[in-house]
């Protein structure tokens, strides 16, 4: 059994950082909402396991989260599970998109079904990552604790333009600035973000204060009327960037 799967972006339409924790993390409140940008996971049992990606920069093999989704899901199942897997990669890395962590998920929900397993999958994505979760699932949700705890939410159609800057920012550094810089809606991150690489904040205000940033940054959003206004909103930025639209749950 082949099995090929999207492994959708997410925005963050609003972001509060709550507190810091005890144990490093931090508390948050957050609207996500899945859109059509996506990756595409392949998967086909196999006699080894293997990763091909192509496509955008990740992680190389070894620290792919395809393949740490393969250990903890051997380790679950009780026995090995060779599968090759190919990876397309079209979300930007470090964006605040949610990429791995939608491949993580796509990796779960596809070894499942190649392997016929009967797991619990929500605990083995919550092991994963905070985000891993939502992307069982996808449309739109409230997530708080750090990010895991769900609550689904209507998904309005809506367009959205995006622009990243090329620049990966790791989420661990933008929280843990955070703890010094603070700040507020609609993202209480941004502020951090461009305290760990200012080009951030020059990046923001070439775009204007019509796009705000998602997640731990780089990426940024602007929610279009329309198809048409998307274009126009990316059509002179010299950066990536994609238009893309909301997407209800798949789950």
């Amino acid at each position: 059994m082949n099995i090929a799967l999207p492994a959708r972006a997410k925005l963050n339409l609003d972001l509060d950082v709550i507190r810091r924790r005890a144990d490093g993390f931090h508390e948050i409140r957050t609207n996500m909402q899945a859109v059509a940008l996506h990756d595409l996971l392949e998967a086909a049992p196999a006699t080894s396991s293997t990763l091909v990606i192509d496509g955008l920069p990740a992680p190389a093999a070894g620290d792919n989260i395809v393949l740490k989704v393969l250990a903890e899901v051997e380790r679950a199942a009780g026995r090995p599970l060779p599968t090759h897997f190919h990876l397309h990669k079209r979300i930007p890395p470090g964006g605040g998109l949610g990429g791995a962590s939608s491949d993580g998920a796509a990796a779960l929900r596809a070894l499942a079904a190649i392997h016929r397993l009967d797991l619990n999958v929500e605990e083995i994505a919550r092991k994963i990552g905070a985000d891993v979760p939502f992307f069982l699932a996808g449309g739109r949700a409230l997530g708080e604790g750090i990010g895991e705890q769900l609550t689904p939410l209507p998904t309005e159609l809506a367009w959205f333009a995006i622009a990243w800057p090329g620049i990966e920012l790791s989420t661990a550094r933008v929280y843990g600035a955070w703890d010094e810089t603070k700040g507020g809606p609609p993202n209480a991150l941004q502020r951090a973000a461009e305290h760990v690489d200012p080009r951030v904040q020059d990046f923001a205000k070439r775009l204007g204060h019509e796009w705000q940033m998602t997640g731990s940054g780089s990426a940024f959003f602007k929610r279009c009327a329309s198809r048409d206004e998307g274009l126009l909103a990316i059509h002179p930025l010299e950066c990536w960037t994609a238009l893309t639209h909301s997407v209800g749950a798949w789950a």
